[in-house]
């Protein structure tokens, strides 16, 4: 698959098939491409935590505050991103242009997980909504909790959605 249909047919997964285990080899796949996401000064500043199993599910729960993502406890695998200390340059040029660098970073973090994901065959849906305080302590770490994505294989049923994307004459001006 090229970018383009990585694109065209990635979707958030809300309904995951419980029963089957994602392949060791595809996780290797999708975490070593989210190595090689770019950040600023290359500093990386995040920690990818893998949650299956019990985990996961306790993991899953905590994203289930006031009736949401009821979808994630059918993931196999939650991927919790927790925000690290920038390496110094960053530091100083984010402190300088008042840009939060490592929000950015993970964004584009999520985006290198998501796509890898679909390039494997799998679901995968990010999520906000989640109990920072519930996640540090199943996790056993002090980062603050950025996103958690799901993954796993989508039921044979959850189809392809039409994308709802803004016309390109909206989105993207030309400055000459």
């Amino acid at each position: 698959m090229n970018f383009t249909e990585i694109a065209e047919n990635r979707q958030s997964c809300r309904s995951y098939d419980a029963g089957r285990e994602i392949e060791q080899q595809k996780l290797d796949r999708i975490l070593s491409s989210a190595r090689l996401a770019p950040s600023a000064c290359n500093g990386q500043p995040y920690h990818i935590t893998v949650c299956k199993g019990d985990a996961a599910k306790k993991v899953a729960k905590a994203t289930q505050g006031m009736g949401m993502n009821k979808f994630a406890s059918d993931a196999p695998v939650l991927l919790v991103i927790s925000e690290k200390p920038y390496v110094a340059s960053a530091a100083l040029g984010a402190k300088a242009k008042g840009i939060d660098y490592r929000s950015i970073d993970i964004g584009i973090l999520a985006a290198y997980i998501t796509a890898e994901a679909a390039a494997q065959g799998l679901g995968s849906c990010i999520l906000g909504w989640l109990s920072d305080s519930d996640i540090r302590k199943i996790c056993g770490f002090d980062g603050a909790v950025k996103l958690v994505i799901t993954l796993g294989y989508a039921k044979e049923d959850d189809k392809l959605r039409p994308k709802k994307r803004k016309d390109i004459d909206t989105l993207v001006s030309v400055v000459e």
